[in-house]
């Protein structure tokens, strides 16, 4: 007898936006993998890691980010609250908006699916992707076929739209 899949226990391809501009920030985002995967979250792709100012605010700590690809059978919200959890572990304390944090985790494209669920916060695409040279270069390294969901822009067409300045300030390591 075949077991049916139902919707709920499907596996679901997403990426998370992963940065750090507290601590060790290298090793805060290899943190940040390890407690996903003891989540039910299975990594497949990771990015290389990428030097960038802070932002909104360049005289902040710069960040290290990474973006990776994940499988997971968890619901959007579920999803959400596994990596607000992180976040907390790994020592985030959440007081002003955009102050330096030791971790951070996005979730940037859940299944290719347009999600704004205000009650929790989680909107996807993530609302300001497509303005982030710290998201763009990394998810454009691990999936160079990737479109915008709701747009359908390619992530080369996103990435040649962003301003010279912003190619120019960020840097692969």
């Amino acid at each position: 007898m075949k077991k049916q899949d139902t919707l709920e226990n499907q596996v679901k391809q997403s990426y998370l936006a992963i940065g750090s501009n507290l601590g060790n920030k290298i090793t805060n985002t290899h943190k940040a993998i390890a407690e996903l995967e003891e989540n039910k979250i299975r990594i497949t792709k990771v990015s290389s890691h990428y030097l960038s100012k802070s932002w909104p605010n360049p005289l902040m700590p710069s960040f290290i980010n990474i973006v990776i690809k994940i499988e997971t059978t968890l619901a959007p919200l579920e999803l959400l609250k596994i990596c607000n959890f992180i976040e907390l572990k790994l020592g985030r304390v959440r007081s002003k908006k955009n102050d330096p944090r030791t971790c951070d985790i996005d979730i940037i494209d859940y299944d290719k699916k347009i999600l704004n669920i205000s009650s929790n916060k989680l909107i996807t695409p993530h609302p300001m992707m497509t303005k982030r040279n710290f998201v763009l270069l990394p998810l454009f390294e691990i999936d160079r076929g990737w479109k915008h969901p709701e747009s359908k822009i390619s992530i080369v067409n996103l990435i040649n739209s962003l301003p010279i300045k912003d190619l120019r300030s960020i840097k692969k390591i």
